[in-house]
């Protein structure tokens, strides 16, 4: 596996705004000459790159594993094993299974010269991706960046940079073996905080910046970029039990959000219940919930509910 050298190198420390244009310029123009088919390829060999260097990529993130000074919790966030990696190549190919969102007409009207003017979808350009130790996520955001024509530039918290930079090589060497520029993936050597800075301020290079992580990080960058940026969410998951569910299966739900894997930042963390089935929902709910390492905290209706239920 090839050593992946950061632009950084071309021009400046760390980012390298000079390096960053030259090296993002043609790999944009590489991926401007792919049609769906193409890109569908590119996809498909990115998927197979990752299970071919899967031993690679694992072995990777046990370094980081091991030097990691954090939480359990973070730590479950930061692991790869085989059922995540394979879990990675199907979202891949799952997005290959999607249309093209490029191309589209989306609205159109003619003029009464008898102009057509037509609004169509068009790739955004290039994507800086600045997110936390989910390593992942690379493999989410470049698919998602490539499938709508974008060519990306990803930044990665030091405890994940061995498993994801090994990662990106993986994808690269896929890109690489369709003819098409390895760089339309690009990944930031420099985990300090003034590569993110040198991202958030690189204007008529990056074309849109999206962080992915807690709220520090998103408030952050709403604060400081200068560049466009989109303010992602920060968790707080509710989930609404209406009064006309099926009760069985929502309980199903809430437990596989719960707890199936309660470390990601998309579990369930709020449950609202309609007051015409809390006394016949909530005591299931606990009874199921009991059985997991769980603890309900529940305002003065919910515990009512369920003292009524015991009594």
């Amino acid at each position: 596996m090839k050593k992946f050298l950061s632009f950084g190198q071309d021009v400046n420390a760390n980012v390298g705004t000079g390096g960053m244009k030259t090296k993002s310029e043609a790999a944009t123009q590489s991926l401007m000459l792919c049609d769906e088919a193409k890109k569908n390829e590119i996809l498909e060999a990115m998927a197979q790159s990752l299970l071919a260097n899967k031993e690679d990529i694992l072995n990777a993130n046990l370094i980081d594993l091991e030097k990691a000074m954090v939480s359990d919790v973070m730590k479950d966030r930061l692991k790869l094993n085989d059922q995540r990696l394979n879990d990675m190549v199907q979202g891949i190919l799952d997005v290959v299974k999607l249309s093209d969102p490029t191309g589209k007409i989306l609205n159109e009207r003619t003029l009464e010269n008898g102009l057509v003017i037509q609004k169509v979808s068009v790739p955004l350009g290039f994507i800086a991706i600045i997110y936390e130790s989910r390593p992942n996520v690379t493999s989410d955001a470049a698919t998602l960046c490539i499938k709508s024509g974008n060519t990306c530039i990803l930044r990665i918290g030091k405890e994940a940079w061995n498993s994801v930079n090994a990662i990106v090589q993986a994808l690269q060497e896929g890109i690489e073996q369709c003819g098409v520029n390895p760089n339309i993936v690009q990944l930031i050597q420099d985990t300090t905080h003034q590569s993110a800075n040198e991202l958030m301020e690189g204007v008529a290079y990056i074309d849109l910046l999206i962080p992915r992580g807690g709220k520090n990080l998103i408030s952050r960058c709403i604060e400081h970029a200068k560049v466009p940026c989109i303010q992602t969410g920060t968790s707080i998951c509710h989930i609404y039990v209406d009064d006309e569910v099926n009760q069985d299966m929502t309980i199903k739900i809430i437990e596989n959000a719960k707890y199936s894997r309660p470390s990601v930042c998309n579990a369930e963390e709020v449950l609202l219940v309609n007051s015409k089935v809390a006394n016949d929902s909530l005591p299931k709910l606990k009874k199921q919930l009991d059985t997991y390492p769980v603890e309900l905290r529940l305002d003065d209706r919910a515990q009512k509910s369920l003292m009524e239920q015991k009594l």
